[in-house]
């Protein structure tokens, strides 16, 4: 069974770097055909993407939120981490990592979520 968890603060003041780590459990993130995910959800809005780390290592990131994002990986602690930079109010939201695989969109391994504030 594969286990998610996300840590990392929940308060980060605006213009600065969010910071995430999702620690996984039951498997490996390299592990091919598996892709790791980001998404976050805004207070009464929907999912959005933010990107994800293939089983191989080179990250894809939203258009959207591309230049803002980097997504990287610890393979000896078995953990990705999201960085977002230059954050405002608007970047408040509860952010998951998830699994799923190369070949569908959908997530079949989900984190808890971690609600992140971006406030002064």
């Amino acid at each position: 069974q594969v286990q998610l968890q996300e840590s990392g603060p929940g308060l980060v003041k605006p213009s600065q770097t969010l910071s995430l780590t999702c620690t996984v459990s039951g498997g490996s993130i390299t592990t091919n055909p598996y892709y790791w995910t980001w998404i976050r959800q805004p207070p009464g809005k929907g999912l959005e993407w933010i990107g994800y780390m293939p089983y191989s290592g080179a990250a894809y990131y939203s258009p959207s939120l591309k230049s803002r994002t980097s997504i990287s990986r610890d393979t000896s602690k078995n953990q990705f981490t999201l960085q977002l930079s230059s954050v405002t109010p608007e970047d408040t939201a509860v952010y998951y990592c998830g699994r799923h695989h190369s070949t569908q969109s959908v997530v079949d391994y989900w984190g808890k979520g971690i609600l992140v504030t971006v406030s002064a």
